[in-house]
């Protein structure tokens, strides 16, 4: 799905951008690689670093309707992964949010429509299952519109997708980096916001490999899910630095104590994989695909009904050495 394409990168410039772009360049044969993106400075720095003459770079902004759909033509792939992400940042700027995440969203499908792009993968996260944030919210409902976007495809070729993952280690505003700034600044205590606190983990790397992944898997109105493990808010600041002590600083605004990507009222819609889970639309389209074969021929099974994928609860949790090699993997 990669080789011989023109690929699309909506939010281009950000941290998954530039790795899957990485990826794309050195393990496949893209025909062009496409980045839209409203930041120049930032497109001007990637095109420093990728010099490769299948690059493009277009500036606009998924909030503009017109100058997305302009973006989209001649595409055969688009990945969205433009957002506003910042929990605290779309507490206290909720239209912002609504704008980019949810509008955006909608002018990336209709853009992708209208130039019968054949595969659309948006990226969510773990804080669209039963979200009680704005940013979370928003993801939610830009998840809602790109799974029900497959009903009105008609005779198009356009096939949508959603990929949802957890906490990505070391991405810009994220803990590790946090926690890392303040050890090299000889910071005596590390300040975390609740001892009971979980969080999913998952490198770069792995996101882009699982969204690849998903572009050959998808039938159309699935929602990845990614088999990943967890951590405890106190192990991270442990095994990042064991010598100093900790602070309990208390929640942040939209924060929850663990997170869900399979929350069990979606339990019944859920197809289990080896590597991952499909959470299958709860709407049905035209022509039903079989959401327990994938398109790879990799059958699935459906899970119990009491089932929840919690960061709290899940089986896998990283020791402190576990924890290290997942942030020297990630430099």
């Amino acid at each position: 799905m990669i080789d011989g394409k023109s690929i699309l990168i909506t939010g281009g410039t950000g941290s998954f951008g530039r790795q899957f772009v990485r990826n794309i360049l050195a393990h496949h044969n893209p025909r062009r690689v496409v980045v839209y993106s409203r930041d120049e400075l930032k497109q001007y720095e990637m095109q420093q670093e990728f010099r490769d003459p299948r690059m493009r770079f277009f500036l606009g902004d998924v909030r503009d309707a017109e100058r997305t759909r302009q973006a989209c033509r001649e595409i055969d792939v688009v990945i969205h992964a433009a957002a506003i992400k910042q929990v605290p940042a779309a507490e206290y700027n909720p239209m912002e949010c609504i704008k980019t995440n949810i509008h955006g969203a909608q002018n990336v499908i209709d853009a992708c429509l209208d130039n019968e792009v054949e595969r659309v993968i948006a990226l969510s996260t773990d804080k669209a299952a039963s979200p009680i944030n704005l940013y979370g919210a928003t993801k939610l409902a830009s998840d809602k519109l790109f799974v029900s976007a497959n009903n009105i495809v008609g005779r198009r070729r356009t096939r949508f997708g959603v990929v949802r993952y957890g906490n990505v280690v070391g991405s810009r505003g994220s803990v590790v980096p946090f926690f890392q700034k303040l050890i090299a600044e000889g910071a005596t205590e590390i300040p975390i916001t609740d001892a009971r606190m979980t969080r999913f983990w998952i490198t770069l790397e792995q996101g882009v490999e699982f969204v690849i992944r998903s572009l050959a898997r998808m039938h159309g109105g699935e929602v990845f899910v990614p088999k990943i493990p967890s951590s405890r808010i106190t192990d991270l600041a442990r095994a990042m630095a064991p010598e100093l002590p900790t602070k309990i600083v208390g929640i942040r605004p939209g924060e929850k104590l663990h997170e869900v990507m399979v929350p069990a009222d979606n339990a019944f819609q859920t197809v289990e994989f080896q590597d991952h889970y499909v959470i299958r639309p709860s709407i049905t389209f035209v022509t039903e695909p079989n959401y327990f074969l994938d398109a790879t021929g990799e059958k699935g099974v459906q899970v119990t009904d009491d089932f929840e994928y919690n960061s709290g609860t899940n089986p896998h949790f990283l020791s402190d050495d576990e924890i290290r090699a997942l942030i020297a993997e990630k430099k």
